[in-house]
């Protein structure tokens, strides 16, 4: 099998994104590769720990490739810290990178731009699947994950720290995609069929950052190895 890198944000998406590949057979995910910015120490966006993706990463068998990025960084910030990262599994012969995107055309084009210029293709293993169809998928599959961030421009503060089960998609309003494509809301996978026992956290506060994106923090038990 063609071995390939996995974009990665410990997300519901990226997590269906790496089950779809191993059950389609041609592809073996190498290495899982996210963003963390700096000095918070959190995955961009989604406000996950970098302690909570490496337990993830290990309870999915799979290298974690950390890209650092500062606060408030410039997309040419952005840029740099990924080719760097993706330039040193091209050199391992590494020649293409899975997305967990959906149908955001815009988004495709970015990352297939900027993959070929680093010499490499991108796969989008769930690209135009339905996704209130998908939602259901995550849920039969026996996926568990929890709202860690909302945008309080779509949803309200309440979705955040909810677990993703079928009350949580049937809850949404018909504004909001059920997957949060459009940015409405981000999520942690912690247990699953990709997962070889759970990774285990407790709730923290939640917090309103930037007058809009509502966060709710996971920290890892003292328990979880």
């Amino acid at each position: 099998m063609e071995p390939i890198l996995l974009s990665w944000s410990g997300g519901k998406d990226c997590a269906m994104a790496l089950y779809e590949l191993r059950s389609g057979g041609g592809y073996e995910v190498a290495a899982l590769l996210t963003t963390v910015t700096v000095p918070y120490d959190r995955v961009s966006m989604h406000g996950v720990r970098r302690e909570l993706l490496e337990r993830q990463a290990a309870a999915v068998g799979l290298p974690l490739e950390v890209a650092y990025i500062p606060a408030s960084s410039t997309t040419a910030e952005y840029e740099r810290s990924m080719a760097a990262a993706l330039e040193k599994y091209r050199a391992a012969g590494i020649r293409k990178t899975a997305f967990g995107d959906i149908f955001l055309e815009d988004l495709r084009r970015y990352r297939e731009e900027k993959l070929s210029m680093a010499g490499m293709e991108a796969l989008f293993p769930l690209w135009k699947r339905d996704t209130a169809a998908l939602a259901e998928t995550f849920c039969a599959l026996g996926f568990e994950a929890i709202v860690t961030c909302v945008d309080t421009a779509a949803l309200d503060r309440e979705f955040s720290g909810r677990k993703l089960d079928r009350a949580f998609f049937a809850s949404l309003p018909e504004t909001v995609d059920r997957c949060g494509e459009n940015g409405e809301y981000h999520s942690f996978a912690y247990d699953g069929p990709i997962f070889s026992s759970p990774v285990r956290f407790e709730t923290g506060e939640r917090v309103l950052r930037d007058d809009r994106f509502y966060f709710c923090d996971l920290i890892p038990s003292p328990s979880a190895g």
